[in-house]
């Protein structure tokens, strides 16, 4: 696809254009496979960026010492900064398989955001996410010092990601929110009833992260190993019996891929896609050819009817374990309740 194919799209209802797919960095400092090197990593941003892509996400937790935003940072330099939409979050301050711990008091607000712009080497951040939601502070509080680093512009815009409805009511009052990051994929499909109907309400755009599956839709468990010390060796839909039964989810959807023309992965992100015009899926990789297939899943026409035939193939009742670990359950929208503001 060339960069004039890609289609553009509004990000919520605050004036942020981005690609309509964006691209997930997350991977290239590992959790689900081994780091790659730096400048295949650099090389991945750069040839999504020529294929239309614009949309870059990050985080300050990603990779060890912050690797992920060093990487980015350098991948960066290749590009014009003002065609890219660059996004990065705060509020993960440690995070181990037995722990996750949250933070979003104004003072580390700040101190995080201040520390990302210099890993970043850029003047602004154009998307800064609350990556999790700290349950002991007000939203209220933490959104005012966000509110405070838009008017220095060193933000342009604000989201939200894993945030309960209620505090994304809470924070849109204080200031309005442009995009609300969630797991949302054809095996992950909780977010319909309350979060989906909110952000429509609202005006706030949707970015799904792992619409792939975390990779099960692209055969990882299935037709290719797990890579050794992935996070996913100890995921619940990866493990013991559970990945079993989850196998026969990847082969039909499979069977229905064939029919398209297309590959597993590619049906699932065109799914997302086509929930509507202001969802902008994430996937990420670390190979050029699935970069490739992913965004040319943009091209990918599906009807109303060939839309619920692939839902319908996807039973969420048959889908076998919880979407995340424990430790990571517990910091996701269903406990993402703040207490309320003192007056």
């Amino acid at each position: 696809m060339a960069a004039t194919d890609m289609p553009r799209v509004k990000l919520g209802s605050q004036g942020l254009e981005v690609s309509k797919l964006g691209y997930g960095c997350m991977g290239l400092t590992g959790i689900y496979n081994n780091p790659v090197p730096e400048e295949e990593g650099i090389a991945i941003i750069k040839e999504a960026f020529s294929k239309g892509v614009t949309l870059f996400d990050t985080s300050d937790i990603y990779g060890a010492n912050h690797a992920n935003e060093y990487l980015v940072a350098k991948a960066l330099k290749h590009l014009p900064r003002e065609k890219v939409q660059l996004a990065t979050k705060f509020g993960v301050c440690k995070i181990d398989l037995t722990e996750v711990v949250v933070k979003g008091t104004p003072e580390y607000v700040r101190s995080c955001c201040e520390a990302s712009l210099k890993r970043l080497q850029v003047d602004y951040i154009d998307l800064y996410y609350i990556h999790r939601i700290d349950t002991t502070v007000p939203i209220e509080e933490t959104m005012r010092e966000l509110k405070k680093l838009v008017e220095e512009g060193k933000i342009k815009y604000i989201g939200l990601s894993e945030a309960h409805p209620d505090t994304v009511r809470r924070a849109h009052a204080v200031h309005p929110i442009t995009a609300l990051q969630q797991e949302y994929s054809l095996w992950t499909r909780d977010i319909e009833d309350d979060i989906i109907p909110l952000c429509r309400e609202l005006g706030i755009g949707l970015v799904p992260y792992s619409p792939v599956g975390r990779g099960l839709f692209g055969g990882k468990a299935v037709v290719e190993s797990l890579p050794t010390n992935s996070f996913l060796e100890k995921h619940p839909r990866f493990t013991g019996d559970n990945i079993e039964k989850n196998k026969s989810i990847y082969f039909r959807l499979e069977e229905l891929a064939k029919k398209h023309g297309c590959s597993p992965a590619q049906l699932a992100i065109a799914w997302v896609l086509n929930q509507g015009d202001n969802f902008v899926p994430i996937p990420g990789t670390t190979k050029m050819k699935n970069l490739h297939d992913n965004i040319d899943s943009v091209k990918l026409k599906l009807t109303k009817e060939e839309l619920k035939e692939i839902c319908d193939a996807v039973p969420i009742s048959e889908v076998a374990g919880q979407r995340i670990g424990e430790a990571f359950y517990k910091t996701t929208y269903r406990y993402g309740i703040t207490p309320p503001l003192k007056q």
